[in-house]
């Protein structure tokens, strides 16, 4: 996994053995055990790394008007329940045309207002719910909606 794990080593002494992985991949779940020697003695500890993924059918920045697909997926083992998307804070879908199946969102002409911080969030059949934030970039005109546009002779347009 090297060169994205680190132990901090100014927190070694004071009793912290963390591990850093940046960036982590969906390879990167499972279970992980750290084993702390001191003197005669062992410590040791088990921690569960889960992971949750939002993908794209297409590259980030996205092209306006262009069909996308937004996949999210975890590692959590149990049964997919409920998938909801929140657009900048806000439950989708809005007024426009979005179309959601487990774990994945649909939007079919992708406009300038669609990028942001968009949130899937996971509930599973144990009740568990885990989310994950992808800030949707989109490459498109924002300009004026009439393409007429006046200046007046000897100004800068």
């Amino acid at each position: 996994m090297k060169p994205r794990v680190s132990l901090q080593d100014s927190a070694l002494r004071s009793g912290n053995f963390s591990l850093r992985i940046d960036p982590v991949r969906s390879e990167d779940a499972g279970l992980y055990e750290a084993q702390v020697k001191y003197n005669s003695e062992v410590h040791t500890c088990h921690v569960e790394l889960g992971v949750i993924t939002v993908t794209l059918s297409q590259s980030n920045p996205v092209v306006e008007n262009e069909l996308l697909l937004m996949s999210c997926n975890s590692s959590y083992r149990a049964s997919l329940t409920e998938t909801c998307w929140f657009h900048n804070g806000h439950l989708g879908p809005t007024s426009r045309t979005f179309c959601s199946s487990p774990g994945a969102l649909s939007i079919l002409r992708p406009a300038m207002s669609d990028a942001g911080s968009w949130r899937c969030q996971l509930r599973y059949s144990d009740n568990k719910i885990i989310s994950a934030t992808y800030n949707l970039q989109i490459l498109g005109f924002d300009g004026p909606t009439n393409p007429v546009v006046y200046a007046a002779a000897g100004s800068a347009a």
